[in-house]
């Protein structure tokens, strides 16, 4: 795969619309190891911008101020690779403001692929979208939920729905940071 082609492929956090545990669509919280990790994760396999998605100006100005401290000051003296890793983290409102803007950017709308640990009919499976990412066709944008999963709206209204990682256990919990690693080793790794 070329490795050009990754930065056209795009990542988004979803802290809202997603459900808590017992079904309710909630804003769940961000968490700087998402931030720092996904950051780090998006960089190693050349990926385009990293949106966390918040409506809360708090969350958001949490983001800010955390990607500020490695980008500018100490902590961008301190840790040049943390830097390097948070160049593309942008933190938006909505998942709707993330779609317009890579619209804008690449002059087309992105493909929208969600995640989840439930397979639902119709899913794409991991050799295909592998497939359709390497003969390029504009931009992408993987989405992930937090919480519980993504509100069933965004499942909906995405062009893929991305099989479900599965394990060898029957437990399917995984953190959303490891679920990520995961899927764009799959996707955009080597083998």
């Amino acid at each position: 795969m070329d490795k050009a082609r990754y930065s056209n492929i795009h990542l988004a956090l979803v802290h809202f619309p997603v459900y808590n545990k017992v079904g309710e669509v909630v804003v769940s919280s961000v968490t700087t190891l998402d931030v720092h990790d996904i950051s780090r994760v998006g960089r190693t396999f050349g990926v385009g911008t990293f949106y966390v998605v918040t409506p809360l100006k708090t969350q958001q100005e949490l983001v800010e101020r955390l990607v500020g401290h490695w980008l500018k000051g100490h902590g961008a003296e301190y840790n040049p690779t943390r830097k390097e890793a948070l160049l593309k983290t942008k933190v938006i409102k909505s998942l709707d403001e993330a779609v317009n803007e890579l619209t804008e950017q690449c002059g087309e709308k992105p493909r929208v692929v969600v995640t989840g640990a439930k397979l639902v009919p119709n899913s794409i499976g991991f050799k295909k979208l592998r497939e359709q990412l390497s003969e390029g066709g504009g931009p992408v944008l993987l989405v992930f939920g937090t919480g519980w999963g993504l509100e069933k709206n965004l499942i909906k209204n995405a062009d893929y729905v991305l099989e479900p990682i599965e394990g060898n256990s029957g437990f399917n919990h995984l953190p959303v940071r490891g679920a990520i690693a995961i899927i764009l080793d799959r996707l955009l790794g080597r083998s």
